[in-house]
């Protein structure tokens, strides 16, 4: 399965063939933009030198190293839902709200590495293991936070649809943030209490929709709705809730096998599943597939912070040949959910009534099918 090609947008009213940037290049560039609005707005709030320094590393080292899965997805979708080449200000807005998306997805992961005891995020030490940042990651995050909503505000109070995409983030953020709960709760950090009957595919599968799939999936197709002024059918919402689930378990799935089997050089982090105690699929599955004795071993060792029994939980997972289960796992999941797309109900010209393509879709399992960090 080819992955999809980086789209060329045209600028300064040039074709876009000769227009030599990539979609992601454009779109970095756009952060150059609104890093400086932040920060000028930061400043102009009278904070000193040294504020500003600190706002200006925590926005840096926090927003670098990401694929940009979430944000390169809003404006892929605008493009999709136009059906043509995006002119500047288009791109530019669609890009304004990818980058949101990436801020939210930032602050999230300061406070989940803070949370999960984490040493390492894209391939550096996690913000709050920084020199003398320690518990002040916390308030770091807020910040991040609220980067987003000055950023609508300044870009986006003049539109029909601002208070839409208030809504869509503070909506999206409240699940996400439901999902963690219930991931801690389910990782008890006690190791004397410890219990994997706790353990089931149904509690896991809403840790995953919730944790990772209305904020993955569902905020940048529905941001990119929002801006094209599209209207939200009760039809169209359950469609792209239902994608978004079955896009965001699966992307969850990948993300704890990379835990577990990932090269941490390619990665860029450390798998602490294990340690950890989480609800992950790799615990699940062998759980439902290990022998008595495989078992007891697994909840003698499971969610201990020690090297030695992290390594026998390994151990196991290699005697159930936990690698060749995700391979066959990812090949019925790219097939069951390119299914899901194929139903979604079109018209001629292959426009779906309530505004959703099956496009959108299709690009997204594409750079998601067999990815490796």
């Amino acid at each position: 399965m080819a992955s999809s090609t980086a789209v060329i947008i045209a600028r300064d009213g040039l074709p876009a063939a000769q227009d030599k940037r990539t979609e992601r290049q454009r779109f970095e560039e756009v952060w150059n933009v609104l890093r400086d609005d932040v920060l000028a707005d930061f400043r102009g709030r009278g904070m000193p030198q040294d504020a500003v320094e600190w706002y200006a590393r925590n926005i840096d080292h926090n927003t670098s190293g990401g694929k940009r899965l979430r944000g390169l997805l809003v404006v892929e979708s605008v493009k999709i839902l136009r059906e043509r080449i995006l002119s500047d200000s288009e791109f530019f807005q669609a890009a304004i709200l990818g980058w949101c998306v990436e801020l939210l997805q930032a602050w999230l992961l300061v406070a989940d590495d803070v949370m999960d005891h984490s040493a390492t995020r894209r391939g550096k030490p996690c913000w709050y293991k920084m020199q003398g940042v320690n518990l002040i990651a916390i308030n770091d995050a807020f910040m991040l936070e609220s980067a987003i909503y000055f950023l609508l505000k300044k870009y986006f109070r003049q539109e029909s649809y601002y208070v839409d995409l208030l809504e869509l983030f503070q909506d999206i953020t409240y699940e996400t943030e439901m999902g963690q709960l219930l991931d801690l709760l389910t990782a008890t950090e006690n190791s004397d209490k410890v219990d994997l009957s706790k353990f089931s595919f149904e509690g896991y599968r809403r840790i995953a929709i919730y944790k990772s799939a209305f904020f993955t999936i569902h905020l940048p197709v529905a941001l990119a709705m929002a801006m094209c002024r599209i209207s939200v059918t009760d039809e169209s919402l359950q469609i792209l809730r239902d994608l978004s689930c079955a896009l965001g378990e699966y992307g969850q799935i990948q993300d704890d096998f990379l835990d577990y089997a990932g090269d941490s050089e390619h990665t860029g982090k450390v798998g602490t599943d294990i340690i950890n105690n989480k609800c992950s699929w790799c615990i699940i599955t062998a759980l439902a597939l290990a022998t008595p004795e495989q078992r007891w071993i697994l909840k003698e060792n499971y969610g201990r912070k020690d090297e030695q029994r992290e390594r026998r939980v390994r151990e196991v997972f290699e005697e159930l040949r936990l690698r060749e289960r995700y391979a066959a796992y990812e090949d019925d999941a790219y097939e069951r959910i390119t299914r899901l797309i194929e139903a979604i109900p079109e018209e001629a010209g292959g426009v779906h009534k309530p505004g959703l393509k099956r496009d959108i879709f299709k690009v997204l399992l594409e750079k998601m099918y067999r990815r490796t960090k």
